[in-house]
């Protein structure tokens, strides 16, 4: 009798493949598989994506959506723990929106000495100007401009945890801070967005 077992149907349920763990998508990853490394990048293109625009902008966003694949690909071979995957992931993007804040701060800084001396538009003028969009803005539109009113690091924290929906614990991991700060900012970050909309809202 032969010990060879008989080739499974197609149809059979039991021969299906099973889908493989993020931890071993992170594993091939590892070893070079770049299709592995495609199915991730399906997994969190548009909260990455998410997470620039928030934080960012919609500038510059496929350049930075660029760059944080591209860290993570480099960086893929030096990560001990695959199963803190997507925590390594967000703190790439932070680091990159970081990168993208400073040179952003550099640059407005030569465009301010570079337009020194420049007339500026009267800010009652700019006002009514403004006034249209307003009328027009939709609830996420406002809540947008909130939190670029807000500091950076405090719109990190309402974006990662309230946004993203990160528990604060995996929040703090990613921004190299403590659990306590992550608390301390979210509760300035949410008043002074709530305040913002409530104003927008009186305009509107």
């Amino acid at each position: 009798m032969s010990v060879i077992p008989a080739k499974a149907s197609n149809n059979d349920p039991a021969s299906a493949q099973v889908p493989p763990t993020e931890s071993e998508l992170v594993l091939r990853c590892q070893q070079g598989d770049q299709q592995s490394f495609r199915q991730l990048y399906r997994t969190y293109e548009q909260r990455v994506r998410s997470t620039l625009y928030q934080l960012c902008g919609a500038e510059t966003l496929d350049d930075l959506m660029q760059e944080v694949f591209l860290r993570a690909w480099k960086g893929l071979p030096k990560l001990r723990q695959p199963a803190q995957f997507s925590t390594w992931l967000y703190r790439i993007c932070w680091n990159v929106a970081s990168d993208q804040r400073r040179q952003f701060a550099q640059q407005r800084a030569v465009n301010s000495k570079l337009k020194a001396g420049t007339e500026a538009i009267p800010s009652q003028e700019a006002k009514h100007a403004q006034a249209p969009d307003l009328m027009q803005l939709h609830y996420q539109d406002i809540v947008q401009r909130g939190l670029q009113k807000l500091s950076f690091e405090h719109r990190a924290v309402i974006v990662l945890h309230d946004l993203e929906d990160l528990p604060q614990k995996e929040v703090a991991q990613i921004l190299g801070i403590a659990r306590g700060t992550v608390k301390s900012r979210l509760f300035h970050a949410r008043m002074s967005l709530r305040q913002y909309i409530q104003q927008q809202g009186e305009m509107l």
